[in-house]
């Protein structure tokens, strides 16, 4: 068995709350574990590139590393009302004269956006995109230096404060248009460590956010310290709103969620020039 697994995550307060436990040994674990965090596109190219033994990625990136890793019922990201948001620093209408900026191309986020845009702009298709990473996006937003771009993680809970314009909620858009939950992210694990390993990591992990639940106060210095904000209402609100019962085991409707997404992509791969 292996001596140690390499352990990819994000340092966003969904991420930490799950994994806290798991990652600082409180939850008795078949190997040792090294954690190494990231942004979600950070993750999804790691993964792609088979450079983590186990990883939380986007949805959308598990069809392309389906053949060598195997998905874990535990430790995702999937619900209603969750999804990213369509934002704009200039006004509530969306523009096709200006680029709208994603949080990276294998992103959950980006592909709602597809999926958004080919239904309510059929023509204008999936013209105008350019990416960058999630903070920095949502700092330019801020900082009026790009007019159009897809939030996501805690910057959901303050856009209004920080004065931008909601064009549209991706996820609940999604939701409408399907009626299934919002697919974002997902656990994965490498197929060539074995079934008996993925299972039992399987449980430390539904373990380990058994014990966050538990604990009196949610937000605690481990997830304060990774947290790309210092307010503990708004990791607290991101916690209640990524954390639930589909991150403690996805269940049918979030296989049937992610199989959704994986068409829809599909259709897309088969459309793409």
């Amino acid at each position: 068995m292996k001596s140690t697994l390499l352990l990819g995550i994000s340092p966003c307060p969904n991420d930490t709350f799950i994994y806290q436990n798991l990652i600082e040994g409180t939850v008795k674990t078949p190997c040792s574990v090294s954690a190494e965090f990231a942004d979600v596109q950070t993750l999804n190219e790691k993964v792609l590139d088979g450079a983590l033994d186990m990883a939380k990625v986007s949805a959308a990136v598990f069809p392309l590393v389906k053949d060598r890793y195997r998905l874990l019922k535990s430790g995702g990201a999937m619900g209603y009302g969750c999804g990213p948001l369509l934002l704009s620093s200039a006004g509530e209408n969306f523009s096709d004269e200006f680029p709208v900026y994603l949080p990276g191309k294998q992103t959950t986020a980006a592909a709602l956006f597809n999926f958004w845009i080919k239904k309510k702009f059929p023509s204008v298709g999936g013209a105008g995109v350019s990416y960058m990473r999630f903070d920095e996006l949502y700092r330019e937003l801020c900082g009026k230096k790009i007019k159009q771009g897809v939030t996501i993680h805690e910057h959901r809970f303050t856009w209004q404060r920080d004065g931008l314009h909601l064009i549209s909620d991706l996820g609940a858009f999604w939701e409408q248009e399907l009626k299934v939950p919002i697919p974002l992210g997902c656990t994965v694990i490498k197929k060539d460590l074995g079934e008996e390993l993925a299972n039992e990591m399987d449980l430390c992990v539904q373990k380990s956010l058994q014990l966050a639940w538990e604990r009196k106060e949610p937000v605690n210095e481990f997830i304060r310290k990774l947290a790309q904000i210092d307010d503990d209402a708004v990791i607290l609100q991101h916690i209640k709103m990524f954390v639930n019962g589909y991150s403690m085991n996805m269940g049918d409707e979030g296989e049937k969620a992610l199989q959704v997404l994986t068409t829809f992509l599909h259709s897309e791969s088969l459309s793409a020039p």
